[in-house]
């Protein structure tokens, strides 16, 4: 009872820092740290559309890894010997500078108002698709409910909830369930990481029938070796699922 009532009194403090963060405190460019009404400033916006349009380079279809020559394959070689459960991916930036200042600040300072700037920048990169399948609904990378106490928010939902807005796709945001507490990606040594995934989603049962047949578009902020994501992906099409496309706005590339 008293280590619920420690979370619960954590996650009120941590709403309360959001409301101030967006209500009372002066609002300042995400990236500069000028003074604007917006989460970011005018030429700082203007640089991340110009940098999206210059990032726009050829990449693996399934994975959204770079490809080292325009002549290759549509698929990497990693994809075409390991295919993965996924089918597609599409992603706005890769994971560095100053994208994932915008992300840390998302995730670990909820700065929730750069969530919908995210979902734009991601929309902008899925229009730019010249084969563009749109999923029939997105679903969101659950949180454990330790993680999402802790944090008080799921970035990837709060990343989703716009994007199905612009994509005017149904957004089903308790299709997926982490049924085991995981820890975190970043922190697992890279050959351990599908081990620490296994069996860590499942379908709610009462959503599974949603699934039959259907294109799954799941939503995340960053991925990284793919492990989170391609779990995910099993367990939609072990529940029936057709297609799954990936959606993140950075994609962390291979060293």
């Amino acid at each position: 009872m008293r280590h619920a009532a420690w979370h619960a009194g954590k996650a009120a403090w941590q709403a309360l820092g959001r409301w101030l963060g967006a209500t009372v405190l002066p609002a300042q460019c995400a990236l500069c740290g000028i003074g604007c009404p917006e989460v970011l400033c005018s030429p700082c916006r203007a640089q991340y559309f110009v940098q999206l349009r210059g990032l726009l380079r050829p990449r693996c279809r399934q994975c959204a890894n770079p490809l080292a020559e325009i002549e290759v394959a549509l698929l990497c070689g990693r994809c075409v010997h390991h295919r993965p459960a996924y089918d597609a991916t599409v992603t706005a930036f890769d994971y560095a500078a100053p994208v994932d200042q915008l992300l840390l600040q998302l995730k670990f300072g909820a700065r929730l108002p750069l969530a919908p700037l995210l979902a734009e920048l991601l929309h902008a990169a899925i229009q730019q698709q010249a084969a563009w399948e749109a999923p029939q609904l997105l679903c969101p990378v659950p949180l454990g409910p330790a993680r999402l106490t802790e944090r008080g928010f799921n970035q990837a939902l709060e990343i989703a909830r716009p994007l199905a807005r612009l994509l005017d796709v149904p957004l089903q945001p308790r299709l997926a369930l982490r049924v085991r507490e995981t820890r975190a990606q970043s922190g697992v040594a890279p050959q351990e990481r599908r081990a620490n995934l296994a069996h860590a989603f499942a379908i709610a049962p009462e959503h599974a029938p949603l699934l039959q047949g259907c294109h799954v578009g799941i939503v995340d902020d960053v991925m990284s070796s793919g492990h989170t994501v391609n779990a995910l992906a099993a367990a939609c099409k072990g529940a029936g699922a057709a297609r799954v496309s990936i959606l993140v706005v950075a994609r962390t590339p291979p060293h």
